[in-house]
């Protein structure tokens, strides 16, 4: 009976992982959007490439609410001075929500930085820097966003490196109505992305390449208006809604704090000089 009971529900949670899977692979999921010239999706792998004459980006092919957003990237190695690889999800108009990874490129020998933000109404700035522990042009990392009612963690090789919390019933917004696609680019910033703007994109290396495989969206399929409640239910289906996933663990909390404690440049909560001593209201509050 109770083997029988066992396999009943790893039946109902497999069963209830693939009503949440995207396409498994990239070429089902995600369609280029520029730079068609040049990137490339086959099967599990997305190119893009950035040379002189553009970018290029992909996204998904559907939008998503709450679950579990993740990707393999492989940065482009060597002097990436001035470009950025950007791994986000947005919706879209004015007051758009956002999720961000980007990736800002570095002089030979110097480290990527990590920038990660969040966007609740078509309001940023609230933006946190890491430098990695390990080089990301080496080999493919797994990078990903979870996303629910209560957090949003972003994720780097399963380790927390930030936390934002749901506090929207002290007035914080939290984005929980808006679907978001799923975006993936490379593409010139160099007027502000490596140290300010001062190191300018040396050409002479291009075409610069950035590789991404193994997209994989856990996540609750966006379907319009009607998709903030479904998503947001208490179910067996929603995954992302039971109580374990409200709160990181005490063993993904120390990750966390090691993280923080030993690879975190900048954090807007700590800049005061930026706020003029006004500092955003979740600056207060507890976010793990």
């Amino acid at each position: 009976m109770a083997l029988a009971l066992q396999a009943f529900l790893v039946a109902l949670c497999i069963t209830a992982f693939h009503q949440n899977l995207a396409d498994a692979k990239v070429s089902k999921s995600m369609y280029l959007t520029w730079g068609t010239q040049h990137a490339t999706i086959q099967g599990e792998n997305l190119n893009l490439v950035l040379d002189q004459t553009s970018g290029s980006a992909a996204m998904s092919k559907r939008g998503f609410l709450f679950g579990s957003i993740e990707m393999l990237i492989k940065l482009v190695p060597g002097n990436s001075a001035g470009i950025v690889t950007a791994y986000y999800l947005s919706s879209t108009g004015p007051k758009h929500d956002e999720i961000d990874f980007e990736f800002l490129g570095n002089v030979s020998g110097q480290p990527y930085i990590v920038h990660t933000n969040i966007y609740t109404q078509g309001n940023g700035t609230k933006e946190q820097q890491f430098y990695l522990w390990f080089d990301p042009t080496a080999d493919f990392h797994n990078y990903t966003i979870h996303w629910n009612p209560t957090e949003i963690v972003w994720y780097v090789d399963s380790l927390p490196v930030r936390v934002f919390r749901n506090y929207e019933n002290q007035g914080i917004a939290y984005p929980n109505k808006q679907g978001m696609k799923v975006y993936s680019s490379l593409w010139n910033a160099d007027n502000w992305a490596t140290r300010g703007g001062l190191e300018k994109i040396n050409w002479t290396g291009a075409p610069f390449t950035a590789g991404f495989k193994n997209f994989r969206a856990r996540a609750c399929k966006w379907d319009g208006a009607a998709s903030i409640s479904v998503c947001a239910a208490t179910s067996r289906a929603n995954w992302w809604t039971s109580p374990i996933y409200s709160r990181l663990s005490s063993g993904k909390l120390g990750q966390l704090q090691w993280v923080r404690n030993n690879h975190m440049i900048y954090d807007y909560c700590k800049d005061t000089k930026r706020f003029n001593g006004k500092m955003p209201s979740e600056c207060s509050k507890q976010q793990f």
